[in-house]
Formats: structure tokens, sequence, C-alpha cells
């Protein structure tokens, strides 16, 4: 094989033998033949994966080879006159981003500069002298999403295609195929970025001059960089989302609600889609759910060893009542799922009632609530008693007539599962008295309660020790007695963590066991602070303390602990008052 321009560089650089260059051209051809869709992994990179380096590695001392420079985009700010030299589809389809404009010519920064395809594309588009500079893909990637937004190449193919707007003809969409196929791989688009950033909810925002997409991210929400014509094409954006979630797009006047199952690039997801009525148009939000997803074992929820074993014991109990409570979007469902999962077996009859079904359990029966035709959790809990369960799982205690027939079902030999809204353990059993339920029933059915919390986790790639002020801690109500040898952590903020310093979840929790101690403080009707008190007489940890056992850990940070306990702290305040 004659020398080729790009064998030669490799070669002068190290990076390849001629008989190395030979086989992995020949490797990436049959690759490159066999691809049905445009993307993809590019030449350079898999050059760099057979020759066992990382591609910014390769790209480093391929730069030195050929003098060019080699660019750390996340620390430059792209010229946004250069930007413009370039169209949206071009950079989108070959990964490439203007970066600089001078004298000399128009910088642009690529992964593939030696593509005859895009050397083509960015020499029309230019209309003069083109610089390369060397970047990583995901690098470039990401860049393109902070200056472009999501989809950015898709709305401009929809800009093209008139008319803008999806037409309206009875119930149906009435649309040219182009567009229609464009709308669709924009919403597809914003999806698979919010699973790739690992967000558990989209919201679509419209407002009188823009149209704001959200992510939420470890429970914290984060907008979505897009481009500023987004807001043109709010009408049909929404009226997609309301066809693939089987709604009716001629109703705008009223909340609807739907349901998605979508697989894109090899991964199901399901999304429950709600929508509601503004002022300025329909505001969308999708629950991301993944079908394949993993269940957590209870060794990886964040349990201390004694909380533990405490609860394996519990939750093999012939009958009793179990809840978890906590604010929405704080692990319930999780936790629930996890008790489900290391007990179900082929000897236990388990049956869930659950609105809606989040994720479908193997030898688990689980049924939806449908309040429209009367299936309500009250409803299916007294058909469930004559299904012979051992074991029930409740969604949620709403009301009083919930909340008796689960306690008649542990009182007659059935273990019961279910969450009730309370920001902590002690107060679930004033909230069921409250409800109408006598107390000498609550204290004898129920086994435990356990309120818990989600704090974000320290990332482990820009993890670095962080110093407090000494009386910031014990402001903080950080233990006096452990200020001295206590180690403190924070993440310094990386691409990984997009900046943030934190990465992932794990569980806080508050295990309050009902046993002698208390049964009598709840028959007696005793206050959640006095119920509180006894309880951590008996070794009960607070979500406060089991956060700051995660501090010092290294799990999180102080800052997150008191972002998300906060709501204790009156309940805390008044149990020490008590104490003193």
């Amino acid at each position: 094989m004659g020398h080729t321009p790009l064998q030669t560089i490799l070669e002068r650089a190290g990076l390849a033998t001629r008989a190395q260059f030979a086989d992995w051209n020949s490797a990436w051809r049959k690759v490159n033949e066999a691809r049905t869709e445009p993307g993809g992994e590019g030449q350079l990179a898999f050059f760099a994966r057979e020759a066992g380096m990382s591609e910014d590695q390769f790209l480093q001392k391929l730069a030195v080879a050929v003098g060019w420079p080699y660019v750390e985009l996340a620390r430059l700010t792209p010229d946004p006159a250069a930007r413009k030299r370039i169209s949206t589809k071009v950079a989108f389809q070959f990964s490439l981003i203007p970066i600089a404009e001078d004298a000399q010519g128009l910088q642009v920064a690529t992964h593939d500069p030696f593509d005859p395809a895009m050397q083509a594309a960015v020499a029309f588009d230019a209309r003069g002298p083109v610089r390369f500079a060397l970047a990583t893909r995901a690098e470039i990637e990401k860049t393109l999403k902070k200056y472009y937004g999501v989809g950015a190449e898709t709305l401009d193919e929809m800009a093209e295609d008139e008319p803008l707007e999806l037409e309206i003809s009875s119930d149906r969409e009435i649309t040219g195929d182009d567009q229609d196929a464009s709308v669709i791989k924009f919403v597809n688009q914003v999806i698979w970025e919010a699973f790739k950033d690992r967000a558990t909810d989209i919201h679509f925002e419209p407002s009188e001059d823009e149209l704001r997409i959200r992510y939420r991210i470890d429970g914290i929400l984060h907008q979505t960089p897009l481009p500023p014509q987004i807001k043109r094409y709010q009408a049909a954006l929404i009226s997609r989302i309301k066809v693939m979630s089987g709604m009716n797009i001629a109703e705008k006047r009223l909340p609807q609600d739907g349901r998605i199952n979508v697989r894109i690039k090899g991964e199901e997801i399901d999304i429950r889609v709600s929508t509601v009525p503004t002022v300025w148009g329909e505001s969308v939000s999708l629950r991301l759910l993944t079908r394949g997803k993993i269940f957590f074992g209870l060794e990886r929820l964040g349990f201390a060893p004694d909380e533990e074993n405490a609860i394996r014991d519990i939750i093999v109990k012939p009958h009793g009542i179990f809840l978890v409570t906590g604010p929405t979007g704080s692990g319930k469902s999780t936790t629930l799922y996890a008790f489900l999962s290391t007990i179900n077996s082929v000897t236990k009859r388990i049956i869930t009632i659950e609105e809606p079904v989040e994720y479908e359990l193997k030898g688990i029966n689980q049924i939806p609530v449908r309040s429209d035709i009367g299936l309500t959790f009250a409803m299916g809990l007294r058909h469930i008693l004559r299904q012979d369960p051992n074991v029930i799982m409740v969604g949620e205690i709403r009301d009083l007539e919930t909340a008796e027939i689960g306690i008649r079902a542990a009182l007659t030999g059935h273990l019961v599962f279910s969450t009730l809204h309370t920001n902590d353990a002690p107060s679930a059993f004033t909230r069921l008295i409250d409800m109408g339920i006598e107390p000498f029933l609550v204290a004898s059915s129920l086994e435990a309660v356990m309120a818990q919390r989600l704090v974000r986790t320290i990332c482990p790639h820009c993890k670095i020790p962080q110093k407090l002020d000494r009386d910031y801690l014990v402001k903080c109500g950080f233990p006096e007695a452990e200020l001295d040898t206590a180690v403190f952590w924070k993440g310094e903020g990386c691409e990984e963590c997009r900046q943030l310093g934190y990465q992932g979840r794990t569980g806080i929790h508050e295990l309050l066991l009902v046993n002698d101690a208390i049964r009598p403080l709840v028959m007696n009707r005793a206050a959640a602070s006095t119920i509180a008190m006894a309880a951590r007489a008996q070794g009960m940890r607070t979500l406060r303390d089991d956060g700051w056992r995660k501090v010092r850990a290294g799990v999180t940070t102080v800052e997150e602990v008191l972002r998300v306990t906060q709501n204790e702290e009156h309940v805390r305040s008044l149990v020490e008052e008590r104490v003193r």
C-alpha cells in the first residue's frame, strides 16, 4: 500500500507503523461500510483505541507532529463571529466548532481533520482559508450543546420545511413528512440528552418570549441551552409530545396525562407525561423511567449496618406495617422496591397497588390505580385481601379508608408496606391519628417508620479536602466531640459533574422502631416531639445525624445535609429543648 499523508503523519508521530496503519485502516473501512446511520466513532478515535490510547493522548501527539494546536474547549469561549461562518448543520454533522477568526483565516476545532467530506463542507461554508485545531469529540459535542443548544441542527432543518406549525384537523396531525421527521428528531434529542445527563424529569415551560426546557438532575433543576429560535416551534413540539403520549392535541384548555414508551439508541425509556394550560401555552412535564434499571439492594441504599440489620429483621416478619415517609422525590418508591426485591420468593405471594406502576418486578402482582374508573387505593386494597397475599404494598396512604384497611390487613396476618407524606418518622403516628385511626390500632399495627431524604454525593472525579470554620460547624449542629477528628470533602467541579461538584445521590435515613417504650406514647396521643425524644433515647438517629455520618465518611457535604434536612430543624430544636 502506498504512503498516504495520514500514514506518513502517524509514522512521524510514532503513533503507528506502516503495518499497523494498514491493519487499522482496513478495519476502519469495514466498520464504516457496515454503519447504517451517520455519526459514530471517528477514524482517529478508532485508531487511538486500536493503539491502546485515549483519544486526547492520541490527538495531542498528533497535534505536535502536524504543528496544529490541541485545544481544551472547556477553557475557551468560541468567537460568536466565527461560529456564524459555519452552518449549524455542518457543525453538528461533522462534530466541529469554529473557535476564532483572524487575518490568517477561520480556526476550526475538529476531532478528525483528515475526513474529505468534512474538509469540503467546511471549505464551502467558510469561503476562505481554514486552519484546524484538534480536540476530542466529546469536548466538541459538549461545546456545541453549550453554545448552539440541544437540537440546534434539527431546528435549522425545521426552518427549511414550511409550514412551521402543525396543522390540526379533527384530532389528527396533518403535516409534511420532512417537518414531522424533524419534530420527532428534536423531541427524541431532548429526551436522549436528558437520559444521558441522568435527568429524572424534563419540563417544557412557555413564557411570553421563550420556551424554556429544564432537566431535573440529582434533584436539582438545570436549564438546558437551546437555540434562540425554539419559541417559533413551541406548538409543533408540544403537539408532537401529546401525540406520542396518546393525548388529545385539540384540547389545550384542560390538563391531560399520558404515557410514552420510546426506544432511543438501544435504551427503552418509559415516560409519564403531564400537560397543564398556562397563560403562554401548555406547560409539559415528562418523568423518565428506565425499564432496564437495576433495582438497588438494601446494601446499596446507604443504610448504616445496624439499620440495615434491623430492616432485614422487620421485612421478613409475618405481619405488621412498615411505613416510609418523606416528600415527593425522596426515593420512597425505590426503597420499597428494594424491600420487595429482597423478600421476593416463590413461597410468598406479594401484591402491590401503585399510582403508577413505576417498575415491573418479576414474580410480583402489581395493580395500577385507575381513579377514572373507581379503582382507588382503598378499593384495590380491599380486593387484594381476597387474593390470599402474604405481603402487600400500597403506594401511598392518603385517606382514612386506605389507612383503616391497611391496619386491618396488618392485624389479620399480612405484612404491609406503604408511604406517608410526613417530614420525619415520629410525625407518622400523629398523622394517622389525625386521619381518624384509633391510637391503640396505630400502636399495635406499626412495626417501624422510616423517614428518608436524598443527598447528592460528592463527585469522585474532582473530590478534594474542604476546610470549614469551627464556629460555622457548631452553628450547623455538627457534633462538637468530632470536630477535631473529622475530615471534610467537597467536589471542586469538573466536566464529569457539569461543574457542580456532585454526581449521583444516596439516602439519609431516620429509622424509628416501634417497641415497648414507643407504644404507650402513641396510645396516649403523645406529641411527635415527645415520641422523637423517646426514640432518640432508644438509639434512633435523626435524618441530620445520619447526614453527619455520611459527611464524616466523605460521601456528601455539610451544605448538602443542611439543604435537605432544613425541615427537620424545628422538630429537632423542640426535642433538644425538652431534653434540656
